[in-house]
């Protein structure tokens, strides 16, 4: 890992968002709720911040943080499912990879839900929307 022992404790936030495209079949099972293995948009929210808070876990390199908010918002949109992350935390590096791997994770939780009726699922459009740091007043 790289050494940010010297660098200043900053309010850190990293914003990501990603795409699952769906079959018009599968949107309506999930906005009707009716797919069997459950909810999907709170479970992919909620498998979200599980992935965002084990980032260092999954990432061989990657700085455990003392992560201070995790918000993941999954929604229907007319071609699938729209993931946003946001993560924050005070610290000497940035939470950039934990919102990414917040999306992904969120990302695999819809298409594990589902497979079952979807066999021409898409994850795409993946990426970093923003990061900030701030210094500590």
């Amino acid at each position: 890992m790289v050494d940010v022992g010297a660098k200043p404790e900053q309010v850190r936030t990293a914003r990501a968002e990603g795409f699952i495209h769906l079959q018009e079949a599968t949107i309506r099972l999930i906005r009707e709720n009716t797919i069997k293995k459950g909810d999907v948009l709170t479970l992919a929210e909620v498998a979200g911040i599980q992935g965002a808070k084990k980032t260092s876990e999954l990432i061989p390199l990657c700085h455990p943080l003392q992560i201070t908010k995790i918000g993941v918002r999954a929604k229907v949109e007319d071609e699938g499912v729209k993931v946003e992350s946001e993560v924050g935390c005070i610290g000497r590096t940035g939470v950039e990879m934990e919102a990414l791997t917040a999306v992904q994770v969120a990302l695999l939780t819809v298409y594990d839900m589902c497979k079952a009726v979807d066999k021409d699922m898409e994850i795409s459009r993946v990426r970093l929307v923003e990061k900030t740091k701030t210094d500590i007043q």
